[in-house]
């Protein structure tokens, strides 16, 4: 029995919300193959308690008084063996930024049961050596959906297009509004996946089939479902150099 008790995911939870924490525990309690060892109502509590506890995965509230989930994850992530982090919020705004931390899910408040037991699976499997990010760049992002984040690979966004603040995401015939400027969106990017073609747009490159001239300098790029798109003077060069031309 001990040594099944030993392969249990030690887990700690971290909100400054009582009935947040309680939900959770009730959840994990279901849960086999994971331990709940503590839990922490603010950061610095958190980070005291991982030292003491090396739990083995954290479910850590993104916004909470002076020390916030970010601040405890970038602390974490310069520890030798941390913990797996479940960022868990009401905010969807941080999906982004927590994938710079390389965490395992990021689950909205109010957390539904399935959902948060997904994610803890995630987790799972990445202990087993499974699903964790080992590129500099993205290969998927959490998009605002409804009430909870889906994931999309960005292997399967063929296009992205500005929208103010925000930037959208073309996935075969749907789209997707990620808050996100698209210059910071395109630092994330695989340039070898990737390329911009306008201050507006950035295209992944499998799907464009051409460069078309349309004269007195105006260039576009042909997608691969019939479609053009003008390519910004600033950016044209680059596109044709990837062209070879």
């Amino acid at each position: 029995m001990a040594e099944e008790n030993d392969e249990r995911l030690r887990t700690l939870i971290v909100d400054d919300e009582p009935l947040a924490v309680e939900r959770m525990q009730v959840i994990c309690a279901k849960m086999d193959d994971l331990a709940v060892v503590g839990t922490a109502s603010d950061g610095a509590a958190a980070l005291r308690l991982a030292d003491a506890l090396s739990p083995d995965l954290m479910l850590l509230d993104m916004t909470m008084p002076e020390t916030d989930g970010l601040s405890v994850a970038k602390a974490l992530a310069k520890k030798p063996n941390p913990p797996a982090v479940i960022f868990v919020t009401a905010h969807d705004s941080y999906a982004v930024d927590a994938f710079d931390l390389d965490a395992v899910d990021y689950v909205l408040k109010p957390v539904k049961s399935d959902r948060l037991e997904r994610a803890i699976k995630r987790a799972l499997g990445r202990r087993d050596g499974e699903g964790r990010q080992t590129s500099e760049w993205l290969d998927e992002l959490w998009i605002p959906h409804r009430s909870e984040l889906i994931r999309i690979e960005t292997a399967q966004i063929g296009r992205i297009d500005a929208e103010r603040d925000y930037v959208r995401l073309h996935v075969e015939d749907r789209s997707y509004l990620l808050l996100q400027t698209i210059a910071g969106l395109e630092q994330r990017l695989d340039p070898a996946q990737f390329i911009r073609i306008h201050r507006s747009t950035i295209l992944r490159k499998d799907r464009i089939k051409g460069l078309r001239h349309d004269g007195l300098g105006v260039w576009s790029a042909e997608m691969d479902d019939g479609e053009a798109l003008r390519i910004g003077r600033t950016y044209l060069p680059k596109v044709k150099a990837m062209a070879g031309r």
